[in-house]
């Protein structure tokens, strides 16, 4: 089933990007609600979303959970863009499975940037054990991303930090209107060797987030954009 309706939960930048972009990508949004709605007990409900086939959730990170929750209860499958709450997310697989919904959560839409990730677990294989190099991310966003270091930094230290067996640090600048810029930086003595994602526009996150709701509609469980790919 390939969703054609979709309710946004967050008109902020990235809602209004999604909801720009929802037509070229065969998709109806037929529910757009706004932060402040969405704390409300009707913002969220079966009422409000009962045209939707798949919500698409891009808010704070302290309302996403909520949100998804209220999703959940409605039985509507959810994409979560928000980032920042990660440490629940063992306590929402367990909700999930018991309610029997679907929630697609990723740090980062984008194809480029999951690639990339694919790329930096194989690395750290390759450089496993060897002392020759260290390791450290630097990340950078707009002035107003309020979470640091970002989601996909910390996704991306996580995987290097399995096949390393080392800490590999995170560096966060915040500054002007950068949509997102990921570096993995690993130094050795005589060389460098970096890995980098630049983002131009926030469309691609946009882009990205439809595709996957598409690809959830119909489906049950936890799933990450490794998933869709």
């Amino acid at each position: 089933m390939s969703a054609k309706r979709i309710a946004i939960i967050g008109d902020g930048k990235m809602g209004q990007a999604i909801a720009a972009l929802a037509p070229g990508s065969g998709c109806e949004v037929v529910a757009m609600i706004g932060e402040g709605e969405s704390h409300s007990p009707e913002g969220i409900s079966k009422t409000s979303l009962a045209n939707a086939d798949v919500a698409i959730e891009f808010t704070q990170p302290d309302a996403a959970l909520g949100n998804v929750r209220a999703c959940l209860k409605a039985g509507i499958p959810v994409v979560v863009g928000t980032t920042g709450w990660y440490d629940e997310l063992p306590a929402l697989t367990e909700e999930v499975s018991r309610s029997g919904g679907a929630v697609l959560w990723s740090a980062n839409f984008s194809v480029g940037i999951n690639v990339m990730l694919r790329l930096a677990s194989r690395m750290g294989e390759l450089l496993e054990g060897s002392d020759a190099f260290d390791a450290h991310i630097v990340e950078t966003h707009h002035s107003e991303k309020k979470d640091a270091p970002s989601g996909t930094a910390r996704v991306l230290g996580e995987a290097l930090e399995k096949t390393l067996n080392m800490r590999v640090p995170i560096t966060s600048i915040r500054t002007g209107s950068v949509p997102g810029t990921h570096e993995i930086v690993f130094d050795g003595r005589f060389e460098q060797i970096v890995l980098s994602h630049v983002a131009r526009d926030r469309k691609v996150f946009a882009e990205g987030a439809l595709t996957a709701a598409k690809w959830l509609a119909g489906k049950k469980g936890v799933f990450t954009m490794a998933d869709v790919l």
